[in-house]
């Protein structure tokens, strides 16, 4: 949130995000509260996409959620890159209540504000490379890749 507040706070303002990207915002802050815990994070690429993290065992919910507010206007199969994914989201049923909480954001489920949801999952993390599938000259730090 402080890079955007710094961005808009310059001259002439930057702004990455959008209306759609402030309201996805307002829906994962309502999400958190009414769980009472953080369950999904967000940040934003280099403009106004959202990118949302959440835990496996919420990922079917938050999916759902957003899907709720911002479902497709074509195929589903165009709108979500998963398709098992997309099953388990399309048979969740969101509790009422979350709903009540959220719905207070302001938001009516409008399709056309999101193009394309991605759903992926994190890497292995760091791992250690033999010499040979490293790319990077250990001396010097410069990149040594040669196509």
């Amino acid at each position: 949130n402080q890079f955007h507040a710094v961005c808009m706070d310059t001259y002439p303002p930057i702004f990455y995000m959008n209306d759609i990207s402030r309201m996805v915002v307002r829906i994962v802050h309502a999400y958190n509260a009414w769980a009472g815990e953080i369950r999904a994070a967000y940040t934003f690429d280099a403009g106004p996409n959202a990118v949302l993290y959440t835990l496996d065992q919420y990922v079917v919910e938050v999916g759902a959620l957003m899907k709720h507010y911002f479902p497709e206007t074509g195929a589903l199969s165009d709108y979500i890159n998963n398709a098992e994914y997309t099953e388990k989201v399309q048979k969740f049923s969101l509790s009422p209540e979350l709903l009540e909480a959220t719905d207070k954001t302001g938001r009516v489920p409008a399709s056309g504000d999101v193009k394309q949801f991605y759903y992926t999952k994190s890497g292995p993390g760091p791992q250690t490379l033999s010499m040979e599938e490293s790319n990077l000259d250990p001396k010097t730090g410069l990149n040594t890749y040669q196509p």
